[in-house]
């Protein structure tokens, strides 16, 4: 049974940051490709960062620049480091596999940027 628990969200002025983690149990967390999504009200769940088992990365392009998505294999935990955060960041963000599974989203942690 895979549990995924995402925490550091908050409430935030324009072009502060915020670290997001994600820390996932019963999964074999090395050998997978992970992504952080976000779901801002009234639209679709999108993938806004990505990396492989290796350590490759990539970005959507509205972060490009702003976010840096990393892992830690040895906790089972995955980060995302927002920095110049914009009111349109705001969203519950999520981490799951890439693609995601349906069965392991997890509650979100809430991001909200004031402008």
């Amino acid at each position: 049974q895979v549990q995924l628990v995402e925490s550091g969200g908050g409430l935030v002025q324009a072009g502060g940051s915020l670290r997001l983690s994600c820390v996932a149990s019963g999964s074999i967390f090395r050998i997978r490709a992970w992504g952080w999504y976000r779901q801002a009200p009234g639209k679709q769940r999108e993938l806004v960062a990505g990396i492989t088992s290796g350590g490759s990365t990539n970005y959507a392009d509205p972060v490009k620049g702003r976010f840096a998505i990393s892992r830690d294999n040895a906790k089972n935990t995955v980060y995302l480091q927002m920095n110049s955060l914009k009111p349109e960041d705001t969203a519950v963000y999520y981490c799951n596999h890439i693609p995601g599974v349906a069965d392991y989203w997890g509650q979100g942690t809430q991001v909200t940027v004031s402008s």
